[in-house]
């Protein structure tokens, strides 16, 4: 089917655990827009079946971050005392959209907490708090960052992010306490930050048609090229859905 408008591309909301508000930064739709896509914001419900007929009208589904923790249970772990608080609408939401972008073959774009619940959706886990689990880890939650560099990623040679990057090494923000632990299968890790942590994962050769990054490139896309071509390369992989 051929269509001429610009990509859709949906976008979860967030809801802080023990808030009924929902929102989402402005930042993601403002580069989805400036990357020639139509952004499509996704409420949080008891039931996110209720958004299946607007769910099959898009082109890509960006998994935006979250305030919220991927409930443990999902990858079979008990809760840890340094885990966050979960949002079970959200981690219900990401789930529905990953498995409808699946069977139709949708790109996905997933940040922070979105990569996250990507890796558990396909079968991975989750370090529960990095600070308590990783000695010697970086300071991965500085929430001071916002858009400007917290510290350097090594990227994988031969990788998509090297194209993206222009080169093997990146500065990126960074404001999460959880990471991934097993990658899931289907994944491969693109970039890691110099203590191990993964920063950012892809589909592997005839999996799914994903590019995930730990890191908020909304917040840095006026601020770095990395961050622009991460969402363009996006862009362009939604077009060809629109005109296939």
């Amino acid at each position: 089917m051929t269509r001429s408008a610009a990509p859709a591309i949906g976008l979860p909301c967030r809801m802080d655990p023990g808030t009924e508000t929902q929102y989402l930064s402005r930042q993601y739709a403002e580069a989805v827009a400036a990357s020639g896509g139509i952004p499509v914001l996704l409420p949080l419900l008891e039931d996110p079946g209720v958004l299946a007929p607007l769910v099959s009208t898009l082109d890509g589904v960006l998994l935006t971050g979250s305030s919220s923790d991927v409930d443990p249970e999902h990858y079979g772990a008990e809760r840890q005392a340094a885990c966050g608080a979960i949002q079970p609408l959200r981690d219900r939401l990401d789930f529905m959209l990953l498995e409808a972008a699946f069977a139709r073959g949708l790109p996905v774009l997933a940040i922070c907490f979105g990569m996250q619940s990507l890796n558990v959706f396909l079968g991975g886990s989750l370090i529960q708090d990095i600070s308590s689990a990783v000695a010697d880890a970086l300071e991965h939650q500085n929430p001071g960052s916002e858009g400007r560099p917290s510290h350097a990623i090594d990227i994988a040679r031969g990788s998509l992010l090297e194209s993206l990057a222009g080169g093997t090494r990146a500065d990126v923000n960074s404001t999460h306490h959880q990471a991934i632990d097993r990658v899931a299968t289907g994944l491969e890790v693109i970039a890691r930050a110099p203590d191990g942590i993964v920063e950012a994962v892809a589909g592997r050769p005839g999996g799914p048609s994903v590019v995930a990054v730990q890191w908020h490139p909304e917040r840095s896309f006026a601020l770095d090229a990395l961050s622009r071509n991460l969402f363009e390369h996006f862009l362009d992989r939604c077009r060809s859905s629109v005109t296939a």
